[in-house]
């Protein structure tokens, strides 16, 4: 999908002000509405979202971009005039958010969660009441999250949904968050340790680190997992291995042998084992995404980031996440 391509021909045309779309004959107007929607949102005036033909030709787009892109939906994006003083204005000091505005409306098209789900943006009509209305809240707690003494609401003002919590790591024994610059060896220098075994107990199967990565931490090489976790009691089933049950609490096979203190791998069905509540820490496994791992455990992805102080969508196999 292609967006944001602006022919500089049509935006120094003189004569129009506000943003426009143009979308290829093969689509509908579905994409190109939702991006103008989102670009008024931000406070930019809009014009209209129409096809164009050509005129040699009246089955063909009338733009080369359209017309050689069949296999994408592809729309164009005028977010302006830059000959009229008010739009060369409002480009200069809003253009970041009409990016925004068509980041946000691709999304909503796809539906695909958005990290600005926690917030409103106040377009032209809203009050209190119904932003609460249509975002199940109440207008009291609506007040309450954006510290608001009246009901008076300004266009283009941001709006917090739901709570947003601050970038803040809360301690957890025995761990340790990777710093920038840190690396398995200076990390397992400074705890008397050794790398083997700061991999071992972190399930990490190589020595990538990352900035905000959790790594539990052990000075010999008998450690086992820290008592940082709430336990529950499992029954196995029949059809149960170790395997299938420590990959459903998301440790390895030896980490659960040593919260059970067992040395076989056979089990018995009815047989009570010890098994981490992983309320609070997800470890992450191969081709997990911060995505995945935010639907999957109900937390949105802008927090997910903030309580792991990370600074990019990157992950590693092994990295161990705190989910609230």
């Amino acid at each position: 999908m292609s967006y944001g391509s602006i022919p500089l021909s049509l935006l120094t045309s003189a004569g129009g002000e506000g943003a426009e779309v143009i979308y290829a004959l093969r689509n509908n107007d579905t994409l190109s509405k939702t991006v103008l929607n989102k670009i008024g949102d931000k406070g930019q005036i809009t014009r209209k979202y129409y096809q164009r033909r050509l005129p040699s030709d009246m089955n063909k787009d009338y733009y080369y971009m359209l017309r050689n892109t069949p296999n994408a939906e592809t729309i164009i994006v005028e977010y302006g005039f830059i000959d009229n003083i008010q739009d060369a204005n409002r480009l200069r000091n809003n253009y970041k958010d009409y990016a925004d505005a068509v980041i946000e409306a691709v999304l909503e098209y796809k539906s695909i969660p958005s990290e600005e789900s926690d917030y409103y943006i106040v377009k032209k009509g809203d009050t209190l009441w119904s932003i609460a209305k249509n975002n199940n809240i109440s207008v009291s707690n609506l007040k309450s999250l954006n510290n608001l003494t009246s009901n008076m609401l300004s266009i283009g003002q941001k709006l917090k949904l739901k709570e947003v919590y601050d970038n803040v790591i809360p301690e957890i024994p025995n761990t340790y968050v990777v710093e920038k610059g840190d690396t398995l060896y200076s990390i397992a220098n400074k705890y008397n340790t050794t790398v083997d075994n700061l991999k071992k107990i972190n399930n990490l199967i190589d020595n990538t680190l990352s900035i905000g990565q959790i790594l539990l931490i052990g000075n010999n090489e008998n450690t086992t997992i820290p008592d940082i976790y709430e336990y529950d009691n499992y029954a196995v089933k029949k059809g149960d291995t170790l395997y299938s049950i420590a990959n459903k609490y998301n440790i390895s096979v030896d980490e659960l042998k040593n919260i059970n203190n067992i040395e076989t791998n056979i089990l018995s069905i009815g047989q009570i084992l010890k098994v981490p509540q992983f309320n609070n820490i997800y470890t992450v496994k191969k081709g997990d995404t911060l995505y995945s791992i935010a639907k999957n455990n109900n937390i949105s992805i802008e927090k997910l980031k903030r309580i792991n102080n990370l600074v990019n969508n990157t992950l590693t196999i092994g990295q161990q996440l705190l989910l609230s």
